[in-house]
């Protein structure tokens, strides 16, 4: 008997299926989280820092380490982890950036020991946290400067266990100095650092100075990275006023003339030397180029270092210029300032970020000011009831002694003396040893001093003025104990050698080879001197074959009417014995489709001369192909009225030779057909056809290897053209 289904059993019921309009659940869903993104966790705020940084430090500042031994990472870590649910990994990645070991600042937040790996390296990996020790450097004794008199506002954390600063009332203006990095939902943000000196000086004249030209001050980008910065002044004031805009660095090098090697010593901030010596070897690989014969990467205790062993004969410089323009050993760095100011992002200037800092900054000082005005007061108010103690101790002593009840003592001392009870508390709590005269008579002598420095405060807490004082001396400060010199060089752009592009190509003899089938070679003329036996298939054969160098424009014509064009040293060399590359893979040809001719040319000067099936031909400038960008691919090169019979480049006027299908034969000069801008003219008509004739072959007659007599030549067209004799036209159809 079968056994009854038990509910376990029972299929679950279909999942009840809800519409709701498509706007409702991106507002609903989609939108806080874009919102968390781009607030809590990718763009920076106005003291340069994001959350996942700010919590990292703040969490190293209550462990005590600003001063001390250092900790191991691990520890650090772990306590972070309170303020930060993320996971230890993306932790520890945070911290080991802001490491002086990594060499990612140019002003580290910690410092480290041990292996924190290195900015400029792709594979050199960070040892693990349990190897590793970091405490607070002394720079964040500026990031965390008086952050404990609620110069800033605390946050609950993600649990609400504790609180954590919203941003750091940093004293100089980090997000400049600190080079940041943030993709968020919508919008990014791209911020590349400049020496701390000099946003320091120009700040100070910012502040002092409505009219004051930034330029001047902070003269370009600092990177820890080193190298040069090619500075062109347009870029830079785009960039100092929207915040917005990208510049170039290059590699540092110098030529060991001994060795015959070049020493790349510093590279831009945005590469590694992985990549670098990948592309490199790639190019070398590539036989693009032939000066270096070894790349090695030579970084060590010293620091980083790539070296190049060149050939003796080689140039060091204009190889160097060469790399520049082929590899990331000259890169852009582009700028997008975008920052959070009061929570919402914008994408400010430099001038309008150091405006939003100082606004900041006095934010930050004139409530540092009212939290020492309220704790001097309360010292204040507490020394004035112990002052009126002075006037009788005696009395003080006998409310305390006949005082029967514990709790009465503070009434009794306040109607005793007239003081509130917070003044009655301090008086109660004072030893019994310290109720002489000399000790009142010291703690009561602070009182003038305090009124004066309360009201020397209030006076500073009204004036926006005095408060920027303070903050320019402030900035003084930190030149004099942390300025460092610049580390990445600033070049003008006239000091930049304009090498045109030409140069970087290496120029030899070739000559170009194309098949039947659609096969193409490209044999430098040095290897067809040791051997010229071309390996091709047996069922095909050469249709063109021309001599050129290594600069020219490659042009193919195919019988789609499309027009592909290659730089000849783009294309790969071949040797006699290979069989070349198939040119459907080379060039990406449709299905089907055939190279019908090619031509090669330096300037685009000269002619194409075209003969169709219909009788017709035509002349077209060969510069109707010159495109002024880089396309590779060029529709409708010449017209599809009818079939293509001869295609030819020719640099003057020459003659040409067309032959009817019956046997009729004509010779005409190409100075006899209008030169046409158009490339898909349909041209003139060449030879008058009758009913059923058309022209079946078409040659340049200077590579006709026959007498042609003058009454086959044309002097104005159309022209009939004239029978040939057997022997003749059996001479043509084998030509």
């Amino acid at each position: 008997m079968a056994r009854k289904k038990s509910v376990v059993d029972q299929p679950p019921p279909p999942a009840a299926i809800i519409e709701q309009p498509i706007v409702y659940a991106l507002e609903s869903n989609y939108m806080p989280y874009a919102m968390s993104v781009i607030i809590s966790r990718a763009i920076p705020e106005i003291d340069g820092f994001k959350p996942a940084h700010r919590k990292l430090l703040y969490t190293m500042y209550k462990m005590g380490l600003m001063t001390g031994n250092r900790l191991k990472s691990t520890d650090v870590v772990g306590q972070t982890m309170k303020l930060n649910p993320h996971g230890d990994q993306t932790i520890y990645e945070t911290l080991v950036r802001l490491t002086r070991g990594n060499d990612a600042l140019l002003h580290p937040f910690i410092d480290s020991k041990g292996n924190f790996g290195k900015q400029y390296s792709r594979d050199m990996a960070y040892a693990a946290s349990r190897y590793t020790e970091v405490k607070l450097d002394a720079i964040c004794a500026e990031i965390f400067k008086d952050i404990d008199k609620n110069s800033v506002d605390m946050i609950d954390s993600y649990d609400g266990r504790m609180k954590e600063p919203l941003v750091f009332p940093t004293t100089f203006p980090n997000l400049l100095v600190t080079p940041n990095q943030g993709i968020a939902v919508g919008m990014a943000s791209q911020v590349c650092s400049f020496n701390l000196k000099e946003v320091c000086e120009a700040t100070i004249h910012f502040i002092k100075d409505k009219n004051f030209q930034l330029s001047k001050y902070l003269l370009a980008p600092d990177f820890s990275s080193g190298g040069e910065l090619i500075l062109k002044s347009e870029e830079m004031d785009a960039i100092y006023a929207t915040g917005r805009g990208s510049f170039k660095v290059r590699a540092k090098y110098r030529f060991d003339p001994k060795n015959s090697c070049i020493e790349i010593l510093e590279i831009p901030y945005t590469t590694t030397i992985e990549f670098i010596i990948d592309k490199i070897a790639s190019l070398v690989k590539a036989n693009k180029i032939k000066e270096i014969t070894d790349v090695r990467d030579e970084t060590g205790l010293a620091g980083m270092k790539i070296t190049l062993d060149i050939k003796r004969s080689a140039d060091p410089d204009r190889l160097m210029h060469k790399l520049f323009a082929m590899t990331s050993l000259c890169d852009a760095f582009s700028c997008n300032f975008n920052f959070l100011i009061d929570g919402k992002p914008r994408t400010l200037g430099v001038t309008e970020l150091l405006h939003e800092w100082v606004l900041f900054r006095i934010s930050c000082i004139r409530r540092q000011i009212v939290f020492d005005i309220d704790k001097k007061s309360e010292k204040l108010h507490l020394l004035e009831g112990l002052s009126l103690i002075l006037l009788d101790i005696d009395k003080a002593i006998a409310i305390v002694r006949n005082t029967e009840d514990d709790s009465q003592v503070i009434p009794n001392l306040m109607a005793g003396f007239s003081i509130d009870e917070l003044q009655a508390e301090y008086v109660a709590e004072i030893k019994l040893r310290n109720l002489n005269k000399d000790y009142i008579l010291s703690r009561t002598s602070e009182i003038d001093s305090l009124r004066k420095e309360i009201d020397d405060l209030k006076k500073l807490a009204q004036s926006d003025d005095l408060i920027k004082d303070l903050i320019c001396s402030q900035l003084k400060e930190i030149i004099k104990k942390y300025g460092k010199p610049r580390r990445t060089e600033i070049i003008t752009e006239e000091q930049v050698e304009d090498v045109p592009e030409d140069v970087f190509i290496d120029d030899y003899p070739i000559k170009l080879f194309l098949t039947e089938h659609g096969y193409f070679k490209k044999i430098p003329s040095s290897s067809l001197r040791t051997g010229y036996d071309q390996n091709i298939k047996d069922d095909d054969k050469m249709s063109q074959e021309i001599e050129t160098t290594n600069k020219t424009d490659v042009i193919f014509f195919s019988d789609k009417c499309c027009v592909y064009k290659a730089k000849a040293y783009d294309l790969p060399d071949h040797k006699a014995s290979s069989m070349g590359e198939y040119l459907q893979n080379l060039l990406g040809l449709e299905d089907g489709e055939k190279i019908v001719y090619m031509t090669v040319t330096l300037d685009y000067s000269g002619m194409l001369a075209l003969v169709f099936q219909n009788g017709k031909a035509a002349k077209v400038p060969l510069e109707s192909y010159a495109t002024k960008g880089n396309r590779k691919k060029l529709v409708n090169a010449f017209s599809d009225k009818s079939p293509l019979v001869l295609m030819a480049k020719v640099d003057e006027d020459a003659d040409l030779a067309i032959l009817r299908n019956d046997g009729k034969f004509l010779v005409f000069s190409t100075s006899l057909l209008s030169q046409s801008t158009t490339k898909t003219t349909v041209g003139i008509q060449a030879m008058q056809l009758r009913k059923g004739t058309f022209i079946s072959k078409a040659w340049l007659a200077a590579d006709l290897e026959l007498n042609i007599p003058k009454l086959f030549v044309a002097d104005k067209l159309p022209a009939p053209g004239h029978f040939t004799t057997t022997t003749e036209l059996a001479s043509l159809k084998d030509q």
